[in-house]
């Protein structure tokens, strides 16, 4: 089955997501290594989810650039995760809209994309099949 642009477009943007969250585990390393964390525990667990979200946005990335329907649906999931991050960064004590501008305008694209996408791939399955 065949990509479309949007599929390729919304796959470069998920993998730069992905290699942002990498670039953010090494920056946790170095915070870890420099002694600059309040508790060595949650450092570590959230160096370990962090690599888990960035493995996961890489293998949606791969996925959407081969067509494959499950890197969508991933990577749709992982856009409304990275919203709600967004807003967290703008609201609350220590908000910080340009932060949360900067997170959220990728992954509107990238929603928007896989979206486009999806249809595009559910329009060339061509109707459904096996009705009796």
């Amino acid at each position: 089955m065949g990509t479309n642009a949007a599929a390729r477009i919304a796959a470069v943007l998920v993998g730069l997501e992905g290699l942002a969250l990498v670039a953010l585990a090494v920056w946790q390393v170095v915070a870890m290594v420099q002694g600059d964390t309040g508790s060595i525990e949650s450092a570590i667990a959230l160096l370990v989810l962090t690599v888990v979200g960035a493995a996961a946005l890489l293998a949606f990335a791969a996925a959407v650039w081969r067509g494959r329907s499950w890197g969508r649906s991933g990577g749709i999931v992982a856009q409304v995760l990275i919203l709600a991050v967004a807003l967290g960064a703008a609201t609350g004590d220590y908000a910080h809209p340009l932060i949360a501008l900067a997170i959220a305008m990728p992954a509107i694209a990238a929603l928007v994309l896989l979206i486009l996408a999806a249809r595009d791939a559910g329009r060339a399955k061509g109707p459904a099949s096996g009705s009796s």
